[in-house]
């Protein structure tokens, strides 16, 4: 009996503890140093509820897209700098989520925030939501820069997942310091294997990414 408790225990618990894919990495136990504000697990996102999937707040990449970051990290930090993650790995089911809301047009709670110039009908036509997405590759991070100490962040001429003009990455609108701040970030990532995306500022992908073909599902957790 008692082996067999035992055997039960073990079973328990082998199933109870949460396991990454291979070659997936929890960023922290990469590189603890890289800040993060995951804003799906809240309610400060575009929708204004925490999104499927998201259960714990901490950032997943894939070993190859970790590897680079740290690189980045590295050349700011010796400038008093870091890394702030938004978001990077995302589940299936949390695009699935996002294509749901988008479909009821009459639910713009966060309008005013994230959206005001966009109709809503209009957020699949001009992009800003698709049933795919290269996050859910694992190789995709949004992200900005902070002072390290502080946390506060550079600014960058608009916020964060800003469904607008405003947000394309030589958006001419905005001043030297916003600009010359874009390009620190895009410069760093380029430089270290990234590709960035053209109507985002703070969206990049991992050239050589590993599962360039595979969406994963799996939460955040």
């Amino acid at each position: 009996m008692k082996f067999k408790a035992t055997l039960l225990a073990f079973i328990i618990i082998s199933f109870g503890c949460s396991k990454l894919p291979k070659d997936f990495v929890y960023l922290s136990d990469v590189d603890a140093s890289i800040q993060s504000e995951l804003r799906y697990i809240s309610n400060n996102n575009f929708i204004g509820k925490p999104i499927d999937g998201y259960k714990k707040k901490t950032v997943i990449v894939t070993a190859p897209a970790a590897k680079a970051l740290v690189k980045v990290q590295e050349a700011l930090s010796k400038e008093g700098l870091s890394l702030k993650i938004y978001d990077a790995y995302r589940p299936q089911q949390a695009v699935d989520h996002f294509v749901r809301w988008a479909k009821v047009l009459n639910d713009t709670l966060m309008k005013a925030q994230y959206y005001p110039d966009v109709a809503k009908k209009d957020l699949f036509k001009k992009g800003f939501i698709a049933a795919k997405s290269s996050h859910t590759r694992g190789s995709t991070v949004d992200l900005t820069i902070v002072d390290a100490k502080t946390g506060k962040e550079l600014d960058m001429g608009s916020s964060y997942d800003f469904f607008g003009k405003e947000s394309h990455p030589f958006y001419d609108g905005i001043d030297e310091l916003q600009k010359k701040n874009r390009i620190l970030l895009r410069r760093l990532m380029l430089a270290n294997g990234f590709k960035p995306y053209e109507n985002e500022w703070w969206h990049f992908t991992l050239k050589n990414e590993p599962f360039p073909e595979t969406y994963f599902n799996f939460p955040i957790e």
